[in-house]
Parts: structure tokens; C-alpha cells; sequence
């Protein structure tokens, strides 16, 4: 499986409205509490996810670099913080459906990377915590088969890499015949039993 438009923007798509439906469930009494996702809360987890699959997807694509002290806003400050983010997450999907987009590599700062391989990891963040999320707050984040095997080839793709910057976590054993989507959280370090 290639990373191209054709091949992510569809789950693109359908990942971030189910990110803005499990995100509008948070209720505000679930911010405190653990996520499971380390020493973070909600709050901080939230504040995570927000920060780098709406504002940094938005600004990826258009090869802005990232503002400064986004990791550091408190993105749950508001009542509306689940619309605000919404409203981002279409930002950035209505940004990404443009073609020239996925031409050429995104400078991250740090090293320059092709436009399709940023979209698809971008685009597992927001599945991956969008799962922890809806696993903390009594949720499920639903995907497609689709969506399952294309999370399932971008993890495998670049789990020893996250593995080496503490980003998974090491992978949980699955019995044989797991779904791909089951098999995709458990590369990355998290534990989807029951399925």
C-alpha cells in the first residue's frame, strides 16, 4: 500500500468526522481523570490531540511552520473547545483535498519528508490518540476495514521509529486472526482487548 491522496484522503475524511463526534462527547467532568496514556489526563491528552491533528495537519499542509508554544495552549479552555476543533479538523481535511498539496515534502523543522508519508502520519495520530480518547471517556472510535488496514501498514511502517523517541509503547500480544485494527493499536503499544 502506497501513501497518495486517492489512498488516504478518503479515511482523512472519515477518521476526522468520527474525531469531532468522539470529541464532542468528552464531557467536561472526564478532562481530570486518567487516560491511560502515561502520567497525562484527559486534559493533557485532549490538549495533545487537538494541537497536533488540527492546528499542525492545517498548517502541514500549508507548509507553515507550526506556531510557537502550540503544544503549551489549553485548547480545553472553553465550553466550544469540541466545535473549535471541528471546525479545524475541516479546515485541515478542506486543506489536504487539494492535489498540488501532496506534492513535494513537508519541512517539519527537523528533516523534510514527503507530503503523502506526513498526511498518513498525521492522519494515524489522529486515530491512534482519537482511540485513546474515546477509550478514556467510555467511547469507541469506530473505523472502516479500510481505514483498519491502511492504520495497520502506517504502523507497521514506522513503529521501530516511534519506538526509538518513547512514542509506542511496546507492542501487546494478540491471538492469531486479530482484526487489522486490533493488530494496528496493539504494534503501536496500545491494548484493544476486549474487541
Amino acid at each position: 500500500m502506497e501513501e497518495r491522496r486517492d489512498t488516504v484522503h478518503p479515511y482523512l475524511i472519515e477518521c476526522a468526522t468520527e474525531a469531532a463526534r468522539v470529541a464532542a462527547a468528552v464531557g467536561p467532568d472526564r478532562l481530570g481523570a486518567a487516560s491511560g496514556c502515561g502520567d497525562w489526563d484527559v486534559r493533557a491528552l485532549v490538549h495533545h490531540w487537538v494541537a497536533y491533528t488540527g492546528d499542525g495537519m492545517l498548517h502541514r499542509a500549508r507548509r507553515e511552520p507550526l506556531p510557537d508554544g502550540l503544544a503549551d495552549r489549553h485548547f480545553t479552555a472553553g465550553s466550544d473547545w469540541a466545535e473549535r476543533y471541528a471546525d479545524r479538523l475541516d479546515e485541515a481535511v478542506a486543506a489536504w483535498s487539494e492535489p498540488a498539496v501532496w506534492e513535494g515534502e513537508v519541512d517539519l523543522g527537523h528533516a523534510r519528508q514527503p507530503a503523502p508519508e506526513v498526511a498518513a502520519l498525521l492522519w494515524a495520530e489522529l486515530v491512534l490518540h482519537g482511540w485513546d480518547v474515546a477509550r478514556a471517556t467510555g467511547q469507541e472510535f469506530q473505523v472502516s476495514d479500510g481505514a483498519a488496514a491502511l492504520l495497520l501498514h502506517v504502523v507497521e511502517k514506522n513503529a521501530a521509529v516511534y519506538r526509538q523517541y518513547e512514542g509506542f509503547a511496546d507492542p501487546v500480544p494478540l491471538p492469531d486472526g486479530a482484526p487489522a485494527y486490533a493488530r494496528a493499536l496493539a504494534l503501536s503499544g496500545r491494548d484493544p482487548r476486549p474487541w
